[in-house]
């Protein structure tokens, strides 16, 4: 594994406890913060352009950007007709640059499993754990709205945690790690 490529995972890495509080803080405030959003896109941003200049191609930069660009304004006007929050919007926006565009398959099947099994603990509340039951209904009383924050940042995690393992497989497969022993 080449010093960038590790530098790469190191900051994606990193990415995957600010999910984890991103999708936390969603679940139990229904927000989203704007510096959260900005941190995981540098984040993102950092990690891109590293791998890119591993790899030798500025594809998948290219591919993030335009997927990330596509994404925002395609949930730009539900935002408007208020079906989803900005923080949402933003953090689905941003979540390309952090998984890279070629791993966007991978994310788009596991934000479908997380989103229908976000429907289904809507639909029946008491799937969840007793004390989240609680916070939760206590919530959904006042706001009556959906953390779709929460299969976002888990897809993400998922996602990240899958190119972790295979960057590991690579590196272990190809005899870099005996060399470095």
């Amino acid at each position: 594994m080449s010093l960038l490529l590790a530098a790469s995972m190191l900051l994606k890495a990193l990415a995957v406890p600010l999910l984890a509080r991103v999708a936390w803080v969603d679940f139990s405030t229904q927000k989203i913060a704007n510096r959260d959003v900005l941190m995981l896109l540098c984040l993102g941003l950092g990690s891109l352009q590293l791998f890119s200049a591993q790899a030798g191609s500025w594809w998948d930069m290219g591919l993030s950007a335009i997927a990330g660009l596509i994404l925002f304004i395609a949930l730009f006007p539900f935002w408007v007709l208020r079906k989803v929050g900005a923080g949402d919007v933003k953090l689905i926006a941003v979540t390309p640059f952090l998984i890279g565009g070629s791993n966007l398959t991978v994310f788009s099947v596991l934000l479908l499993v997380f989103a229908i099994i976000t429907a289904a603990v809507v639909k029946n509340p008491f799937l969840l754990p007793a004390g989240m039951f609680r916070h939760y209904v206590q919530h959904m009383d006042r706001k009556g709205v959906v953390p779709f924050g929460v299969p976002i940042s888990a897809a993400a995690i998922c996602t990240i945690a899958l190119q972790m393992y295979q960057a590991l497989m690579v590196a272990t497969s190809s005899g870099v790690l005996q060399q470095l022993n």
